[in-house]
């Protein structure tokens, strides 16, 4: 059974949706011992990150989602779940974050070297392509290249540059997901992005 976390932020349902058109099983829940219970767990996130950091330790989950990481089964992070994972967020501030890898969450601005003053438009909105860094079971079924959806005017930038997972273009380069044992994590949302979205959906359920 695969718990989606319920913290007040997200389209939780399109995700359990996605889920179940691929034959998981899910539930949305905030229940400790439903999550604890759970064979796979997912983290994830719309939003501003000190919001959901504040929601996480008002409804006491934030130690449950370390005891899960820990536990070794398999943990998955959607766009903002990817983000609080992190250290720090500079978004509307400075905020700590899950300290699970090692980075910071930082904004993406509209004038660089690439495009000129004003030609980025922010957020990053719509389809664009991950590049393959290195290889992920999440992934298998995937042509490198392909589109995923994306929403967020944040990206992450890790301490520790073996975690990548794959990297897109906007402005420059920056971090479309991160794999690190148990831990996947994507900032494009897979729920929204068709068939490859659902096929890495359908290898995170298959994971055992």
């Amino acid at each position: 059974m695969i718990a989606i976390i319920d913290y007040d932020m997200g389209n939780l349902r399109s995700v359990q949706k996605a889920f179940e058109a691929v034959g998981h099983h899910a539930v949305i829940t905030r229940n400790r011992q439903v999550i604890a219970d759970a064979s796979h767990v997912v983290l994830p996130g719309v939003g501003a990150f000190g919001d959901c950091m504040r929601n996480l330790e008002s409804y006491d989950l934030i130690d449950p989602i370390h005891q899960c990481i820990i536990s070794g089964k398999p943990f998955l992070g959607i766009c903002l779940g990817l983000q609080l994972l992190f250290t720090e967020s500079e978004e509307f501030g400075s905020h700590k974050g899950l300290n699970v890898i090692a980075g910071k969450v930082v904004r993406f601005h509209s004038k660089t070297p690439e495009n000129g003053p004003g030609q980025l438009k922010i957020p990053h909105m719509g389809w664009n392509a991950i590049r393959v860094k290195k290889p992920s079971r999440l992934l298998d079924g995937l042509s490198d290249g392909c589109y995923m959806y994306f929403v967020h005017s944040y990206y992450v930038a890790p301490v520790d540059d073996e975690v990548v997972c794959t990297a897109t273009e906007y402005g420059g380069t920056f971090v479309s997901s991160i794999g690190r044992d148990n831990i996947f994590a994507c900032q494009f949302h897979p729920e929204k992005s068709q068939a490859g979205g659902l096929r890495m959906l359908k290898n995170f359920g298959d994971l055992s």
